[in-house]
């Protein structure tokens, strides 16, 4: 974890009060007041830290110096610490092991054992997402990875807002401060019950819906309005019936033959893989819809982010 900037604070807080012009004390004369301390010898200080004893006794003196205290009772030959010394010690010992800790967090999000990667998406983009976390966490079992819900005409501002790092989208942003990756193209499948009177088929024309009963996403989208516009070209009537709020649910009703839907192929792969769904296409209708992951173009992502999106890459076939 990162240290406590707080923590840190305070002590920084308590060793200015009490020595006064402390702030040209650098952690470098800290390093040798704890090593000097700990090892009760110049000679040896010097020999641990690598540099010459005169080099370390002129560190000491200068510390000393600035803080405006003798550090080490020098009528003794073992290191002893003088109070002041020991209040000085003491604080240095927690700056010296904070800095070790800040140090160590920050390698580890390098490392990747250590962080965490947000993302926002809809209720289709989700979808997406599901196998690069799958491949991402088996990869990096320590990073924690946020999923935001979020509505696809907002995604864009979620991400330069700083919201989330990461966004997943069908449609390129018109936003020059954002890039966007392709990562995958997926399509409108019309799926039906297996038992339903269209279910052996592959393909089917616009006409021969005309008499069906269509369970419909009851948010507004460019690819509704589309299907509507495409069903009034052929002069076939649209009888969406129900409407509901959410995929889950359209494909549940869809399944008890309640009626059919048109959905994103992403959204119904595994139930028709399964067989509790069937595919089909619309002949007249090719709506693909290109996902993208999208974020900050001048912004410097983490590690974990970077990774993540390496990892959609990767899946993706995308070598760019």
């Amino acid at each position: 974890m990162f240290p406590n900037r707080g923590n840190l604070n305070v002590i920084i807080g308590v060793v200015l009060i009490t020595f006064g012009n402390i702030p040209r004390v650098d952690i470098n004369q800290l390093e040798v007041l704890v090593t000097v301390a700990r090892e009760r010898s110049f000679s040896r200080a010097a020999e641990v830290m690598k540099r010459t004893q005169p080099a370390i006794s002129q560190a000491i003196r200068r510390l000393e110096e600035e803080v405006g205290e003798k550090l080490f009772d020098r009528s003794s030959k073992d290191g002893t610490l003088t109070l002041a010394g020991e209040i000085l010690y003491n604080h240095a010992r927690q700056m010296i092991n904070l800095r070790h800790h800040a140090t160590t967090a920050i390698a580890e999000l390098k490392d990747l054992t250590f962080g965490k990667v947000t993302i926002s998406a809809n209720e289709h983009t989700v979808f997406y997402l599901l196998p690069i976390i799958a491949e991402f966490r088996n990869a990096h079992p320590q990073i924690k990875i946020e999923v935001h819900r979020g509505v696809a005409s907002r995604i864009p501002k979620q991400v330069t807002g700083r919201e989330v790092e990461l966004g997943v989208i069908s449609f390129t942003p018109h936003d020059e401060s954002i890039r966007a990756l392709h990562v995958m193209t997926d399509e409108l499948v019309l799926v039906v019950a297996p038992t339903h009177r269209l279910a052996k088929k592959k393909a089917v024309s616009i006409r021969e819906l005309g008499d069906e009963t269509f369970v419909a996403h009851n948010a507004p989208s460019p690819y509704r309005q589309r299907v509507i516009e495409m069903f009034e070209q052929h002069k076939t009537r649209l009888n969406i019936a129900i409407e509901l709020p959410s995929l889950e649910a359209i494909k549940r009703l869809v399944q008890k033959g309640v009626g059919v839907a048109l959905v994103p192929r992403l959204t119904a792969t595994e139930e028709i893989r399964k067989g509790s769904l069937k595919g089909l296409t619309v002949k007249e209708m090719k709506l693909e819809r290109r996902l993208n992951v999208i974020y900050r173009r001048n912004s410097e992502l983490s590690h974990a982010a970077r990774a993540f999106i390496e990892t959609a890459k990767r899946l993706s076939g995308d070598s760019n």
